[in-house]
C-alpha cells in the first residue's frame, strides 16, 4: 500500500454532503397541530438497500431559527425514518445523532442495520436520523473553505516547532475571519448545541410523540446530554455512547484527545508486535512505540509523497478509531521504512474551489465555538502544546494547538447547557475503556454530573463506538434491553473483554 492510502483515512475527520434533489411523490402524513410531516423519498446521495425495497423516508420540520424568536424566521430541519418492523411492538421513536458535530445524520438508521443493530429495537421503534442545524439538507452554512487552505479539521496539527505554531495561530485567525465574512444571513451565531437540543424535542413533537428515545455517539453523547437536560421529562430511554464528558466541546476536551491515544496506542502496539515477522514495526509494543517516534520525526524533516509527520500522527490516530484499520496502518508504516526508489509522481497544485469538508468543518466550527467561549490568548495554546508534549508525547502538540475558535468573531448566543442531576434515571452511559478520541474520563465526567440519572457502562474494549459500532456481547445485551424493555442497570456496570 502507498502511503497516500493513509492521507485517505484522514479523510474521516470530514464529511462530504451530497446535493438535494426534488422530492418525489408524498408517500405518508403525521399531524401534530398545526404541523404536518409529510414524508417522501430522501434526498440523493441519502441510499437505501440495493437489494430490497426502500425503506427509508424523508421529511422536514421548520424550527425557528433563533427560539428567543419564535414566530420569527424558521429553517428547515430534514430528518428520515426507517419505520418499526413490527408495529405491533413499536414502542415510539428513537431520535438518531452520528456526532461530529457536522456529520450528517440522514442515513444513520441504515447504517446502524448494516453495523447488525438489535432486530428488537428494530421493532421496537422508529429510527429517526437527522441533519441537524446547519449541516446537509437542513439549511447548511459554510465558512468558505477551500483546497488551498491548509487546514486539519476538527484536529488541528501537531506542533513541530514554534514555526509551525506560527502557523497554524495565522490559519485559525484567517479561518474565523472566513467564518464571519460567509455569514452572510446571520444564522451561524444559532448554530449550538442548545438549538440543536430544542430542535429534537420540535422533531418529537412534530412526530406526534409524547416522549422520544435518543441514541447519540461522540459528540451525539454532548447533544444527548443536552437534551436530556433541557426536557428530562420529555425523553423516554436515552443512550450516550462514547462520551466528550459534557454538553460542549471546550479546550480542555480537545486535549483529553491526546489522553485518548496514549491509552489506546497500546493496543494497536501489541497488534503489530505480534505481527512483527510480517510487517517489521518491531518485536515489542515499546518497540513498535519507537517506530511511531522514528516516522514521524523522518516525515517532520523530508515529507513523502505529499505526506508530512503532522499528516503521519493524524491519520494514526483516527487508525485507532477501529481495529479493523490496523492492517492498512500497518502497511502504510512499512512503505516509511521501506521507501521505493521510484521518482515520486508530479501532483498538480491544490485548487482553490470549495472544499468537500466545508460543510462539515463549518458546523464543527460553529457549534464548537458557539457553545462556549474558548481562551483568546495565544499564549494559553502555546503554553498547552508545550505541557501536553511532554506529557502526552504520541499526540498532545496537536490537540492542545490552537484553533479558530480563539478569534471567533461571533458572540455566543446563550451560556452552554448545563447538566440536570434532577430528572428521571433514564441516562445510560457506554464507553469503552480504551478510545482514542472520547477516553474513559469523558464518561466518567458525564457519570458524575448526572448523579442518580445515569448509569455508567465501561467495556474492556478498544476503539470509538459502543453500541452496534463493537462486538462485546455483554454491552449489546444490557444496552438492547434497555431500549427495548427499559431495563436500567442498578449500578455501574462493566462489560470484561469479548
Amino acid at each position: 500500500m502507498k502511503p497516500r492510502t493513509t492521507t485517505v483515512a484522514v479523510a474521516l475527520t470530514s464529511m462530504v454532503v451530497a446535493g438535494c434533489s426534488q422530492a418525489p411523490a408524498h408517500v405518508s402524513t403525521v399531524s401534530m397541530g398545526s404541523t404536518d410531516v409529510q414524508w417522501s423519498a430522501c434526498p440523493d446521495g441519502v441510499e437505501n438497500p440495493e437489494d430490497g425495497p426502500p425503506q427509508l423516508q424523508c421529511a422536514t420540520v421548520p424550527v425557528p431559527l433563533d427560539y428567543d424568536d419564535p414566530e420569527g424566521a424558521q429553517i428547515d430541519i430534514t430528518i428520515s425514518r426507517l419505520p418499526s418492523n413490527n408495529p405491533d411492538a413499536r414502542r415510539g421513536v428513537l431520535l438518531l445523532n452520528p456526532g461530529g458535530p457536522g456529520g450528517t445524520g440522514l442515513d444513520q438508521p441504515n447504517f446502524l442495520v448494516s453495523q447488525g443493530i438489535s432486530p428488537s429495537v428494530l421493532d421496537s421503534y422508529d429510527l429517526i436520523g437527522m441533519d441537524t442545524r446547519g449541516v446537509g439538507h437542513s439549511s447548511p452554512i459554510s465558512c468558505g473553505f477551500t483546497d488551498d487552505l491548509q487546514y486539519y479539521g476538527a484536529v488541528p496539527p501537531y506542533v513541530v516547532d514554534e514555526a509551525a505554531f506560527a502557523e497554524q495561530t495565522a490559519t485559525a485567525e484567517e479561518v474565523a475571519e472566513r467564518c464571519a465574512a460567509n455569514d452572510h444571513d446571520g444564522r451561524m451565531r444559532h448554530v449550538n448545541t442548545a438549538n440543536m437540543a430544542r430542535d429534537l424535542d420540535r422533531v418529537r413533537a412534530a412526530l406526534g410523540e409524547e416522549k422520544a428515545s435518543f441514541l447519540g455517539y461522540s459528540y451525539g453523547s454532548a447533544l444527548g446530554a443536552a437534551y436530556a437536560s433541557m426536557f428530562p421529562e420529555s425523553t423516554d430511554r436515552v443512550v450516550l455512547d462514547s462520551n466528550i464528558g459534557d454538553t460542549h466541546l471546550d479546550h480542555d476536551g480537545m486535549r483529553r484527545y491526546s489522553r485518548g491515544m496514549e491509552e489506546t496506542f497500546p493496543d494497536f502496539a501489541e497488534w503489530a508486535a505480534a505481527r512483527h515477522d510480517r510487517y517489521g514495526l518491531g518485536e515489542t509494543p515499546q518497540q513498535v512505540r519507537d517506530t511511531y517516534f522514528t516516522i514521524a520525526e523522518q516525515l517532520d524533516r523530508t515529507p513523502m509523497d505529499g505526506i508530512d509527520g503532522r499528516v503521519f500522527r493524524l491519520a494514526t490516530f483516527v487508525t485507532l478509531y477501529n481495529q479493523a484499520s490496523y492492517e492498512t496502518a500497518a502497511e502504510s508504516w512499512q512503505s516509511f521504512l521501506n521507501p521505493t526508489t521510484a521518482a515520486p509522481a508530479d501532483e498538480p497544485p491544490p485548487g482553490n474551489g470549495p472544499s468537500p469538508a466545508d460543510n462539515s468543518w463549518s458546523v464543527f466550527l460553529a457549534v464548537t465555538c458557539n457553545d462556549v467561549e474558548w481562551p483568546d490568548d495565544v499564549d494559553v495554546y502555546r503554553r498547552a502544546v508545550d505541557e501536553d508534549r511532554e506529557t502526552y508525547p504520541l499526540f498532545g502538540a496537536a490537540t492542545a494547538n490552537i484553533m479558530p475558535c480563539a478569534f471567533w468573531q461571533h458572540t455566543p448566543a446563550e451560556p452552554a447547557v448545563s447538566i440536570d442531576p434532577e430528572g428521571p434515571t433514564n441516562v445510560l452511559i457506554a464507553q469503552n475503556r480504551r478510545d482514542p478520541v472520547t477516553p474513559l474520563r469523558g464518561g466518567e465526567l458525564l457519570d458524575e454530573k448526572f448523579g442518580e440519572r445515569s448509569r455508567l457502562l465501561t467495556v474492556d474494549g478498544s476503539g470509538h463506538g459502543v453500541y452496534a459500532l463493537g462486538n462485546n456481547p455483554c454491552a449489546q445485551d444490557i444496552i438492547t434491553d434497555y431500549l427495548v424493555e427499559g431495563v436500567m442497570p442498578e449500578q455501574d456496570t462493566t462489560c470484561s473483554e469479548a
